[in-house]
């Protein structure tokens, strides 16, 4: 924990707090991450939104959404997570580990969010600042225009053709309930339906979109 918080620049009052935020539920039952993972999806929400605001005052809200969208969707936090190595020292289960857990997307992505969560807890807006905007201001900054998702763009192209909205469906579930892995199935009137896998259903859905999407030759 010393050498994680030495790379991520903030020292915990309470090691307690950064204990909790790195210990998966497959763990403890108890005094897991989950709680402030919570928090700290809504923290750095919250921060991102600001960083986008300021940084594009011509866009509109639309555009400005799709941005912080992008920004915390779960492939980016999981890739700032292995940025600052937050999965050397996630504290998981050892049948987790055995299979891939610390380096599982899902993991980290709830994992960065429970240590933005704790940090906030700890001190405050002010230093959970410190540790977000220097990371994603340089990633808002790569994008110059404003991303549109996969799911937004199929409903998008449903809408213009008179279509009814998209319809995901949750049609399988797998692995331990620790690290469940979901498939997510979306279906378009008149339309072969798509499908994907994913930890999350947030992440399987934006990717059956994408695949649908592809054999529409659609451009997002």
């Amino acid at each position: 924990m010393e050498e994680l918080q030495k790379r991520i620049g903030y020292q915990f009052n309470d090691s307690e707090l950064l204990r909790r935020a790195l210990t998966h539920p497959s763990l403890a039952k108890k005094e897991n991450n989950q709680r402030l993972e919570f928090l700290g999806d809504a923290v750095i929400a919250l921060i991102v939104a600001r960083i986008v605001y300021d940084l594009f005052p011509n866009e509109k809200e639309g555009e400005l959404a799709r941005r912080q969208a992008d920004l915390v969707r779960g492939e980016t936090l999981a890739q700032v997570a292995r940025d600052i190595g937050l999965g050397d020292v996630l504290n998981v289960a050892t049948s987790e580990v055995q299979g891939g857990g610390r380096d599982n997307s899902s993991n980290l992505e709830d994992a960065l969010e429970a240590l933005i969560g704790a940090i906030y807890l700890d001190s405050g807006l002010e230093e959970v600042e410190k540790f977000v905007i220097p990371r994603w201001k340089d990633l808002a900054k790569n994008v110059t225009s404003a991303p549109k998702d996969a799911k937004t763009a199929l409903q998008e192209w449903a809408q213009g053709d008179g279509l009814p909205l998209p319809n995901y469906e949750v049609v399988a579930t797998s692995g331990s309930a620790h690290a469940p892995v979901f498939t997510i199935e979306v279906t378009v009137k008149g339309y072969a339906p798509a499908s994907a896998k994913a930890s999350s259903k947030r992440v399987a859905q934006q990717e059956a979109a994408r695949i649908l999407l592809e054999r529409l030759n659609y451009e997002c």
